[in-house]
């Protein structure tokens, strides 16, 4: 495997500098890539985070990932990005300085804007190398993000994948244009996209979902031997899912958590102005299970509340949502993830 210009022998490890446009300073920037190279051959998988710079529980993902003694038995090859998003990482924003969207500028073009160089130089130099992606995201900042994985669940590969990642809940989610999922799928490369937690925040269940997911996924294509552990929960597919936002403007009181499954008509919050008069309370309206939320009491009318993942009965994800839960509970299994719990 050759990426920029750098050749990366079978059963050796190495970490590519790859070379990014200049800073305005004149400074050089370069990406750093984890290329670890089986003696066995086999798969070619990508895993990448920091597409919004913003973005960083993918990174200490990435950093527990690549440090896992399994490795050692690796067949095929990892390739892992705990940064893409270079320049927007450094500034703590989820874009680039351009204020372009690094994962609405895929393909890219090479002759187009920052963003659009960026993501044609990734896309020839880095996934053209891969046979399987997991992209690593989370909300976006003051939202939060129950552990889930997203994809496109026609293709019966990425299925296969999405369920070998063994989270609770699986997303069958469209492509979006100018996504870097949409241009893998584009070239035959079956794509997750993994969502857990909050911008700029680490949360330890999600990260720690991240690396067993990963691992899950690594065992079902061969990279890894297979685990003889039994099978805790199946995880459930959401066919439908949708933000419930705010009827009007004021300061939020939201009374459910990441995960909570609500009933029809169940009351989830109140919005009111400062002083308590003006109430308008927020009921689900349909039951399901709460994926997705905001951090943020302040609100103006519109603003997205509660992501619902909707199901007619959801007894059998809000099982698979609890042992999940039970699982990977830092203060349940401490030494789950081969490292010190973050808090």
């Amino acid at each position: 495997m050759i990426i920029a210009g750098q050749e990366i022998k079978r059963g050796s490890r190495q970490i590519v500098e790859f070379p990014l446009p200049q800073l305005t300073t004149h400074s050089d920037l370069e990406m750093p890539v984890h290329v670890i190279c089986g003696k066995k051959a086999g798969p070619t998988l990508l895993v990448c985070a920091a597409l919004h710079g913003d973005e960083i529980n993918g990174i200490e993902i990435i950093r527990r990932l690549v440090g896992l003694k399994s490795l050692s038995h690796l067949s095929g090859t990892l390739i892992a990005i705990p940064i893409v998003n270079v320049y927007g990482f450094i500034h703590m924003s989820r874009y680039l300085p351009d204020r372009r969207d690094l994962n609405r500028s895929f393909p890219g073009s090479e002759k187009g804007s920052l963003a659009a160089r960026l993501a044609n130089l990734f896309m020839q130099e880095v996934v053209a190398q891969a046979t399987h992606g997991i992209d690593l995201h989370t909300a976006a900042m003051h939202r939060d993000n129950f552990p889930q994985i997203r994809g496109n669940l026609e293709c019966a590969e990425t299925l296969r994948l999405a369920e070998a990642f063994r989270a609770p809940l699986i997303i069958d989610a469209a492509l979006r244009p100018g996504t870097i999922r949409e241009a893998a799928v584009a070239k035959g490369i079956p794509w997750l996209v993994y969502e857990g937690g909050e911008a700029l925040r680490f949360d330890e269940v999600s990260i720690r979902a991240g690396v067993r997911g990963i691992v899950n996924v690594m065992r079902e294509i061969g990279m890894l031997r297979v685990s003889r552990s039994k099978k805790s929960f199946v995880p459930r597919i959401v066919k439908s899912n949708a933000w419930i936002r705010a009827p009007q403007s004021g300061i939020l009181r939201l009374i459910v958590k990441l995960g909570s499954c609500v009933s029809q008509g169940e009351l989830l919050g109140i919005v009111a102005d400062p002083y308590g008069d003006n109430q308008a309370e927020i009921f689900a309206p349909t039951t399901g299970i709460i994926i997705g939320r905001t951090n943020l009491p302040l609100l103006h009318e519109g603003d997205a509340l509660v992501h619902l993942a909707r199901f007619r009965n959801t007894g059998n994800a809000s099982e698979a949502v609890d042992i999940f839960q039970s699982e990977l509970d830092p203060m349940e299994n401490e030494a789950l993830s081969g490292a010190e719990p973050i808090v």
